[in-house]
């Protein structure tokens, strides 16, 4: 180790990070995943000052004046607003250096952080020179399917195949992996955010009832199936009557959950069976033995793999841990210098 590394790794944190839509997890070497928070910054409108992020920022939406706003700085998976993912990098960069460092640690981490696959040359950009505004020493970007399949512990260097289907908020990356990089990738700004606004617009045209999107997410969480289940469960939902303008409460059950959001979970299947379509023969071999790999928030919903295996005839498992695969893998590279330089994308490569 030269002594400006020894230096570094005295004085700041190596961390990971997962950049998502809905929820950004920041992972630092030597401690584990010590940040989950949403995705979220709330800003005051007449002069743009940055009033809270995160958990905070989110506890304000729906009952803020109208001058303050939150806002959702990534969009299907990359950044829409700048100076906003600057601001909550920032902040969660100095929030785990505050919390876990004390007066030792100064905020100029080296920095991974898992994107989208098919982003573009502009959005990679972006994410590196938003990471660096926020006090990052070094910025490195990987796939998110990449990072996944290195958390999972799947064999990534081997000349075999393996398919990672990781079902984010606003992306789902679908990638066949061999050798260390990517042979077959597939990014469809469909995921579960899109199955939230499903619930929404289907609890509207059934029971003009409007709902927001929050709780149209805790339903899918505490209700939400593919498959039929042994016992359906039942979610009430508080919102407000369009007809009356009144509140309004009403159960509603998993088989309409369901109907809900199987036209989006199919879409994604598409998306699957397109991938495999462009699969070399030998990898998807290796496939069909080994299996679909599901990781992200959406391969928590009930029997997700069970409806997926039935669709694609291919054996399909649920990672681990499949919320913190790819914060996981983008530690693990920091680990192993020689795999980090052959599975980041490089600086030069988006230039």
């Amino acid at each position: 180790m030269r002594i400006t590394d020894a230096f570094w790794s005295f004085v700041t944190f190596d961390i990971g990070i997962d950049l998502g839509t809905a929820n950004t997890m920041v992972l630092v070497k030597g401690k584990g995943i010590v940040l989950k928070e949403p995705s979220v910054v709330a800003v005051n409108k007449r002069n743009n000052e940055v009033l809270a992020v995160g958990n905070e920022a989110r506890r304000m939406i729906g009952k803020t004046p109208a001058n303050i706003v939150a806002i959702r700085p990534l969009k299907d998976g990359v950044i829409s607003d700048f100076d906003t993912t600057e601001a909550m990098i920032r902040y969660f960069i100095h929030k785990v250096h505050q919390d876990y460092g004390g007066i030792l640690k100064i905020a100029r981490p080296r920095v991974v952080i898992g994107i989208p696959s098919t982003v573009t040359e502009v959005e990679g950009r972006a994410v590196i020179d938003a990471a660096k505004s926020a006090g990052a020493r070094k910025a490195y970007i990987i796939e998110e399917p990449m990072a996944a399949a290195i958390g999972a512990g799947l064999p990534i260097t081997d000349p075999n195949g393996s398919m990672v289907v990781d079902i984010g908020g606003g992306t789902t990356d679908i990638a066949v992996i061999s050798l260390g990089g990517i042979v077959v990738d597939r990014t469809i700004r469909i995921a579960g955010d899109e199955m939230d606004q499903d619930i929404v617009e289907y609890i509207k045209d059934k029971y003009n009832l409007q709902i927001g999107e929050r709780t149209a997410e805790e339903s899918k969480i505490k209700a939400g199936s593919v498959v039929p289940l042994k016992e359906e469960l039942q979610f009430e939902m508080k919102g407000r009557d369009i007809i009356s303008g009144l509140p309004k409460s009403i159960n509603v059950s998993s088989v309409e959950l369901r109907e809900a959001i199987l036209p989006t979970i199919n879409k994604i299947i598409d998306a699957i069976k397109d991938a495999i379509e462009y699969t070399p023969p030998e990898l998807l071999s290796d496939i069909i033995d080994k299996g679909i790999l599901l990781a992200g928030g959406g391969a928590l919903l009930r029997g997700i793999d069970k409806y997926v295996s039935e669709k694609l005839k291919v054996p399909v498992v649920i990672s681990d841990d499949p919320m913190a695969c790819v914060v996981i893998g983008t530690s693990k590279v920091l680990d192993e210098i020689g795999l980090l330089d052959k599975v980041q994308i490089k600086e030069e490569d988006i230039i």
